[in-house]
Order: structure tokens, then sequence, then C-alpha cells
């Protein structure tokens, strides 16, 4: 804006408070304006309302604006403030005690507190010792599982090549056609797959709650065994060998930074080379805080019963059910 504009302006806004047209008689009191248009150093008075209202012609109507003062807030304030962040609370402790999640953990700053940061930091090494550990042998021969391998040399192989772990070695195929009973109804195989620790913490309680299951059914089991870095699609592999009807594959989860230790049971009717993953069927999460082993084995005989009465799995399952 100009000067010429300002003048302008000011000139128009002065002329209007000294209207003389007035239809009430305010209240007034003097106020000194200097005229800097003017090489007069006097001053001009003005005289402004005390009303709570002014009434100037036109469309606006000016009144003052209240003064505004800073109150504190009441006790019923304060009481309702402090309710709201107790029921918060309340809403995040049940979304704690229905999942493992981290959440409502909080922060100091912009990072995390040093408990959360420190139990991240276990619970992520506790998923690298899943992958690179080992399954404990003296556990194998207690379950009486003999040990065969894939394809995989190494387990950096293993992770960078699934497709190795999909394949049973050579040497595998002739100890399996040596040492297991052929065209069994149920054939059970275990492996570590990405997480040696679940086989460790859950195969026992598994393995014999599933047996019992199968047993007490009156199904025909093959010789079960280990495969050490197996994939799911081995068991395409094993069921060209044996030719069972159903395989029951227990192998260990990937692991995340909630649980290190989880196992799946993935279930075939009749798998063969050509097996199409959705004809696989699986039950994951077995583990402590997940669905607890005893009752998944003994879960998973009703589930092999199911699919040798609709000689289906997976999604024909689903159909052949529906």
């Amino acid at each position: 804006m100009d000067k010429e504009m300002i003048e302008k302006v000011t000139r128009l806004v002065m002329e209007k408070m000294n209207d003389p047209k007035k239809d009430h008689q305010p209240t007034t009191s003097g106020v000194k304006i200097w005229d800097h248009t003017s090489s007069d150093k006097g001053y001009k008075t003005i005289e402004s309302t005390t009303d709570t209202e002014a009434h100037i012609e036109g469309k606006a109507i000016l009144s003052k604006f209240p003064t505004q003062q800073e109150s504190k807030p009441t006790r019923s304030e304060t009481k309702t403030k402090s309710s709201a962040q107790k029921e918060d609370s309340e809403d995040i402790q049940e979304l704690k005690s229905k999942t493992p999640a981290r959440i409502g953990v909080g922060r100091a700053g912009v990072r995390p507190k040093t408990n959360t940061w420190l139990q991240f930091r276990y619970d992520h090494a506790a998923a690298v010792d899943a992958v690179y550990g080992t399954v404990d042998r003296s556990l194998l021969e207690d379950l009486d599982l003999f040990v065969v391998n894939t394809k995989v040399s190494d387990q950096e192989t293993y992770i960078r090549r699934p497709d190795y772990g999909r394949k049973l070695s050579d040497e595998a195929k002739e100890k399996i056609q040596e040492a297991c009973k052929k065209n069994p109804q149920v054939q059970i195989i275990v492996s570590d797959g990405l997480s040696s620790k679940a086989i460790d913490e859950n195969l026992e309680d598994v393995y014999l709650s599933l047996q019992q299951s199968l047993k007490s059914l009156g199904l025909d089991v093959g010789t079960s065994f280990f495969i050490e870095k197996g994939r799911v699609a081995a068991m395409d592999d094993v069921g060209e060998e044996l030719k069972p009807e159903v395989i029951v594959y227990l192998i260990g989860e990937r692991p995340g930074l909630i649980s290190a230790e989880s196992m799946s049971a993935y279930l075939c009717y009749k798998p063969r080379k050509g097996t199409i993953e959705s004809q696989r069927q699986v039950v994951s999460n077995i583990h402590r805080g997940g669905i607890p082993p005893v009752e998944a084995g003994a879960y998973l005989g009703g589930v092999i019963e199911k699919i040798l009465d609709y000689e289906a799995s997976g999604v024909e399952l689903v159909k052949k059910e529906g």
C-alpha cells in the first residue's frame, strides 16, 4: 500500500469518527492524535466512546473486545480431564491384554524407552538364533526320528535359495526308501524350517499328541523322520517316494519380533510333483503363546480324518465341505 493510499484511508476514518450525526449521546473522552499530514505540530482531539457498543453508519457494528482473563480450570473440569486420561489408559491396557504387539510402550523424546529398546534387541537376537540355530539331536533321538537332508549345503544357501530346500538330496531319497514304510495312510515329517527353536520347544508335545490322536482313530501311520533345512514343498518329494494318502509336515515358522518359537503344521492329500499351494492347508501359530502344542496335536488328528473322508485338502476340501 503506497503513502497516498495510507493518507486517504486515515483521513476517511478520522472524518467518520468526527461525523456529527449521532442518534445518541454517548459518554466521551478526548484522545489526542497527531496529524502527520499537516505541517502543524499541534494535536487533534478525537472523541472516543466509552459505551460498550458504538453504532456507526454503515453495515459494520464496532464494539469493544471483552477483556480476556486467564482462568484456572474448575475442579469439575480437572476431574473430567483426569477421567479421560484414565479411560485412555484402560483402553491401552485392554489392547495389551489381547495382543503381544508393541503398543503403548511410550518413548523418551524421539527415541524408544531403554527397556523397550533392550527388549527389541533381545527379540531380534532370538529371531536370528532361531534361524541360524540347530535342532537338539537328543530330542530327535528320543522321538526316534532319523535325519535326512535337502539339496542345501549350508544355512546361507538355505536362506538365499528356497528352491534347494524344496528338493531332497539323492542320499535322502535312498535312506527314505530303505527305512520308511510304503503307502501309509498318514506320513509325519518334521523340519527345522526357519526356526530350530520352534522344534526344540514344541515338537515333543505336538508329535506325541498327534500320534495318540491317530492311534485312537485307527489310522495307519508311516515311519516318521526329520528333514534338515527343508521347505514346505519338500513334502512333494516325500509323496513321490512313499505314496502316502496324507502328509503332515511339522515345520518351524519364520520368526518375528513377537515369537521366535512358533511352529506350523502343513497338511496335504496325496502330495506329488506338481502339487499347487492351494491344495495344502496349514495350522499355524503353534506355541505356548498361541495354539497350545498338546491341543494342536489332537486337533490335527481330526483334520487328517476329515481330509481322508473327503479325499481332498486345502481349497478343494473347503469346496467339498460346502
